[in-house]
C-alpha cells in the first residue's frame, strides 16, 4: 500500500496479522452472478495504505537497508501474480471530465511495461510462490514472476453510466472491482489468480476519504462468487498538486499519480492477497523504497517509476 506523503513520498503502515488474514478457505465458484463482496476482510482498513502527506527525504538508486522479504504462505495461490494482468477502471460519469490527463497516462504507462525496454519490471521476476513460508531467495525453485512479452494491460473500462460516490468506502471500491471482473468476463477464479482490478476515482472525488485519510493509494482483495479479487484503490493522485506522492519536485502533475501506482502495481504482483505474499520489517515489495523515484523511458513516454525492494541486490533498486 502506499501511504505517502503528498508533499513527497512516506508511508504509515497498518500491518494485520496474519493469523487473521489466513484464517478460513475460499472455494472460488464459477457463478456469474456476483455475491456481495467482502471488502473489509481483514476487520480493519485495507494492508496496503501508500502514505500520505509529509516531507521526505529522498535515497539514492543502491542504497542498502535491511529488509529482506520473506514469503508469508506456502501455498500456490494468492502469494504472487505469476502473470500479471491489469485491468483498469475508470469509476463513474465523473471522468468526463480529466484535467490532468489520468485516464490516457496510465494506459499509455501500462502499454510499455513489458520487453526489453522495461528494466524496471524484472525486478519482480525473483520473487515467486510454492515454495517454503519464510523463504527469501526463490533460487529456480516454484512458480515466479513471469516478465510480460507483451502489455500486462488487459482492459480499461469507463464505468460512466452512472455517478460514482463522491466518497466511497472501501466496500463500495471492493463492489466495483467485482462488478468490473463480471464486464471483463472474469467470472471464474483461474482469471483472477493474475488480474489487478485499478479502480480510478475521478477528480473531486474522495474514495475512502482521500486526501484526509493520510494514503496515495491502497491495495486490497475482496471475496466474491468469481473467486477473491485483487484490487486497487487509487485516487485522482493530481488533485493534490505537482509533487504530490513523489519526491520530484519539477512541477510535473501526472509524477505522483504513475509513482503511487507504480508502487501498488508491483505490491499486488508480489503480495497477490495481502498479507500472505511478500513481506518484510517495513512492509511490502514497495514499501521500504518510497523515497526512491526514477524517470524510466518505455516504448510509450517518460515515466515516474518507483524504487522497489530487491532481495538479490540486498537495497531499493530501479531496475532488474
Amino acid at each position: 500500500m502506499r501511504v505517502r506523503p503528498f508533499s513527497s513520498k512516506s508511508r504509515a503502515l497498518g500491518l494485520i496479522s496474519l493469523a487473521v488474514l489466513c484464517a478460513g478457505s475460499f472455494a472460488g465458484a464459477g457463478s456469474a452472478t456476483a455475491a456481495a463482496p467482502v471488502a473489509a476482510h481483514h476487520g480493519a482498513k485495507p494492508i496496503d495504505r501508500q502514505a500520505g502527506p509529509a516531507a521526505r527525504a529522498q535515497v539514492t538508486s543502491g542504497q542498502a537497508v535491511s529488509n529482506t522479504l520473506s514469503v508469508g504462505s506456502a501455498g500456490t495461490q494468492g502469494v504472487v501474480a505469476p502473470k500479471p494482468k491489469v485491468y483498469l477502471v475508470f469509476w463513474g460519469s465523473q471522468w468526463s471530465k480529466d484535467p490532468a490527463g489520468v485516464a490516457p497516462d496510465l494506459q499509455n504507462m501500462f502499454k510499455g511495461l513489458y520487453g526489453s525496454k522495461d528494466t524496471w519490471g524484472t525486478i519482480l521476476d525473483q520473487y515467486c510462490e510454492g515454495v517454503a513460508k519464510g523463504t527469501s531467495n526463490c533460487g529456480s525453485s516454484g512458480t515466479h514472476v513471469t516478465h510480460p512479452s507483451s502489455t500486462p494491460l488487459a482492459g480499461a473500462w469507463f464505468d460512466n453510466a452512472a455517478a460514482a460516490p463522491a466518497s466511497a468506502t472501501a466496500a463500495q471500491i471492493a463492489a466495483e472491482a467485482t462488478k468490473a471482473a463480471a464486464h471483463f468476463g472474469n467470472t471464474t477464479q483461474a482469471p483472477n489468480l493474475n488480474a489487478q482490478y485499478v479502480v480510478v476515482s475521478a477528480t473531486g472525488t474522495h474514495p475512502d476519504g482521500f486526501p484526509s485519510s493520510g494514503f496515495c493509494a491502497w491495495h486490497d482483495f475482496t471475496t466474491s462468487s468469481y473467486g477473491k479479487l485483487a484490487y486497487t484503490n487509487l485516487p485522482y493522485v493530481p488533485d493534490t498538486g505537482a509533487g504530490g506522492c513523489t519526491t520530484f519536485t519539477d512541477g510535473r502533475l501526472l509524477s505522483g499519480l504513475e509513482s503511487t501506482e507504480t508502487h501498488e502495481y508491483a505490491e499486488t504482483v508480489t503480495d497477490f492477497w495481502p498479507s500472505i505474499g511478500w513481506n518484510g520489517s517495513n512492509g511490502e515489495i514497495g514499501d521500504e523504497c518510497e523515497n526512491l523515484d526514477a524517470y524510466v523511458t518505455l516504448s510509450t513516454g517518460t515515466f515516474d517509476l518507483q524504487g522497489l525492494w530487491s532481495n538479490s541486490a540486498n537495497k531499493c533498486v530501479t531496475k532488474g
